[in-house]
């Protein structure tokens, strides 16, 4: 073998270099191998997800046609607003013997609700006597609720009568010593050719003439009032009934839920909570600016309810639901976003949507002008939950609530 074919036959010695970085940089490549599996995996898994989701969502028709409704900013919960436990003050009376007192009324000491199985009945040293009911049974069920009745809103009236707001059969008197019921104003009789759907709350002007009463809405029913926030309906209506005449007038259209309603103390106005909207809307009834409306409070911490007078010349306000501020509020979010409205409501029953409200109960007071007093809170409804009333009488907070088994009595000497 001469020496060029030796040269051929030789390789090379390169000594194999090792450093510490080797074994790093296989794990640095096994990881981002690994990366992209996972993201390869869950992308596929996600799309095998979200395609027939995407399809079921497309399909399935929505029950409600959201709008598109401009919120304010809510207001800073500082100052007479800021947060408290001063509503976990309140006792919780005839618990789980009464089922949904949404509106409370009194005459002397003996108090009168309204009940979610139909019932308007009286409490009178502390026992409690059913006087009358509207509709019929059976009851118990949301399917129920049209036929068996709902009394909401309640007052007393001159010669201590009671008128009762029904929301599927419409205004009553009602007499609390026979029980017996009078029909003023049928939810089966059209109101400048639209139906009362959703009959709410009442006030009655001293000398029993007129009663002002809101329909929430002609669409959508009381069971359904998720779907009248969440659409953002502006069908709501308020109403005046004169006692005498026997005729019903249309005072205000386009309101988005009208709720609880409460003339002031001269009754030369009514104000008229806009819960949709988180305001309180205001109708002249006599004087100068009669026939005219303007905003009362707009804006509000929360979701208003029933209104009722307090004893100091202000209102009495509460909410059941809040627009946290600083904080998250729901419906603020979804407020300017009806796809995501229609999409949640495709999938999900209001029953389900509900769970997703915080429980947080909050009662205002508010100054002749509208101009916040004081506050009291409950947050996570701890022992206050889904409160729909502040009735105040001699000295302390009747406070009823839309579905809760109890009335809660607060002390105001105490808070």
């Amino acid at each position: 073998m001469n020496e060029a074919e030796g040269l051929r036959q030789r390789r090379p010695f390169r000594p194999q270099v090792i450093t510490e970085d080797s074994p790093a940089q296989e794990a640095k490549e096994g990881s981002t191998y690994s990366s992209k599996v996972f993201r390869v995996t869950f992308l596929t898994l996600a799309a095998s997800l979200a395609v027939p989701l995407l399809g079921v969502t497309v399909l399935l028709d929505c029950p409600i046609d959201p709008q598109s409704i401009s919120l304010k900013e809510p207001p800073l919960l500082t100052g007479v607003l800021e947060p408290n436990i001063e509503l976990r003050k309140a006792e919780r009376l005839w618990e789980n013997q009464l089922v949904g007192p949404e509106s409370i009324a009194n005459i002397g000491d003996v108090l009168f609700t309204g009940t979610a199985d139909g019932k308007i009945i009286k409490i009178e040293d502390g026992e409690i006597q059913t006087i009358a009911r509207i509709g019929h049974g059976p009851c118990g069920t949301r399917e129920d609720e049209p036929t068996c009745g709902r009394p909401l809103g309640i007052r007393v009236g001159p010669n201590n009568t009671l008128f009762v707001a029904d929301a599927y059969y419409g205004l009553y008197e009602v007499n609390p010593g026979t029980g017996e019921t009078k029909m003023l104003v049928s939810t089966k009789t059209l109101i400048e050719g639209q139906k009362l759907s959703f009959v709410n709350d009442l006030t009655v002007t001293r000398d029993g003439r007129k009663i002002y009463f809101t329909d929430s809405s002609s669409k959508w029913q009381r069971r359904d009032y998720l779907f009248l926030i969440m659409e953002g309906t502006d069908d709501g209506r308020l109403l005046e009934y004169d006692t005498v005449t026997k005729e019903v007038k249309v005072l205000m259209v386009g309101l988005r839920f009208p709720n609880g309603v409460q003339l002031s103390p001269a009754e030369d106005f009514v104000l008229v909570q806009e819960t949709t909207m988180a305001r309180i809307r205001r109708y002249y009834v006599s004087g100068l600016m009669k026939g005219g409306a303007d905003m009362f409070v707009e804006n509000m911490p929360g979701l208003p309810d029933n209104i009722r007078l307090s004893s100091s010349g202000g209102y009495w306000v509460a909410m059941s639901a809040v627009r946290p501020n600083p904080g998250f509020s729901l419906l603020d979010f979804l407020s300017e976003k009806p796809w995501i409205k229609r999409m949640i409501f495709k999938l999900l029953s209001q029953e389900t949507v509900t769970k997703f409200v915080p429980k947080y109960s909050l009662v205002v007071e508010l100054s002749e002008t509208g101009s916040y007093r004081r506050s009291f809170h409950d947050p996570n409804g701890v022992t206050v939950a889904y409160v729909s009333e502040a009735h105040e009488h001699n000295g302390y907070l009747y406070l009823g609530s839309f579905r809760s088994p109890f009335i809660c009595r607060l002390n105001l000497q105490h808070v």
